[in-house]
């Protein structure tokens, strides 16, 4: 039924990060809260994205500016916890994929649920699709990894998950739910919130649907897609529903024409 930890790890190692920097088989860890740094308190968090773009003149800087975190535009919380991958307990800390890969951060209500198993497996059956794009996967809920492994180990023909392709994180002190600003404090579970996470660590996206509403593989591909092409290419914007191989915009009011004209 599961794939050995050997030929798991195996086809991790085939990526362009060692599994061991980012995943490490231990012993059971305590979550440890994320604190931020004291040069934050009262002040304004200036963007590390800014982009410069072109106008007719000279280039402009867009500045994202926040009171708090986390936000579109800052620094993702740091947060080092336990989880299941493969069937193992496992240590995941996500700063460990900084500088090497996009994250995939979604947060789910609970495991044993019902939308829960539809947004989790269909992200796994298509996990290939993201490590084309040099992309990782980490699902979060409020549950413990023992709850974890159990989901994991019931088919999926009964409410299950089955193996899946990326690892499943326990927040049982919920300081990850709360430091991405999803937690519902009267229920003690996690909104169903994901965040879009580029290689310097900084949340480039994020949605947040309510218990009821499952989120779509789809549109989180190509709004990585597109995060990825104007990041390679910072003098172009992408227009509604852009997927790759269509037009693209220039940000500039008479450069902007040429794509409103082939519209």
């Amino acid at each position: 039924m599961a794939c050995s930890a050997s030929a798991s790890m195996a086809a991790i190692m085939q990526s362009n990060v060692n599994p061991k920097a980012c995943v490490s088989s231990q012993k059971p860890v305590s979550l440890r809260p994320v604190a931020l740094p004291s040069s934050f308190a009262g002040k304004s968090i200036v963007s590390r994205a800014t982009r410069s773009l072109p106008s007719a003149s000279r280039r402009r800087s867009l500045v994202v500016r926040a009171s708090e975190l986390p936000l579109v535009g800052n620094v993702a919380p740091d947060f080092e916890a336990e989880a299941v991958f493969d069937q193992e307990f496992v240590t995941v800390k996500l700063s460990d994929y900084f500088k090497k890969k996009y994250v995939i951060l979604f947060f789910y209500p609970l495991d044993f649920t019902f939308v829960c198993p539809t947004e989790i497996t269909a992200f796994s059956d298509r996990h290939a699709e993201f490590e084309k794009l040099n992309t990782e996967i980490l699902g979060v809920s409020v549950d413990s990894v023992f709850s974890h492994l159990a989901w994991v180990q019931t088919d999926r023909k009964s409410g299950g998950l089955g193996d899946l392709a990326y690892p499943l994180i326990s927040d049982v002190t919920k300081s990850i739910s709360k430091s991405y600003g999803v937690l519902i404090p009267d229920q003690g579970i996690a909104l169903r919130g994901l965040f879009i996470i580029d290689k310097e660590g900084v949340i480039q996206h994020s949605t947040i649907n309510n218990l009821a509403i499952g989120r779509s593989v789809d549109e989180t591909l190509r709004t990585l897609q597109a995060l990825q092409f104007v990041q390679d290419n910072p003098d172009e914007v992408c227009p509604a529903g852009w997927k790759p191989g269509e037009k693209s915009m220039k940000p500039d009011p008479k450069l902007s024409k040429e794509y409103f004209a082939a519209i």
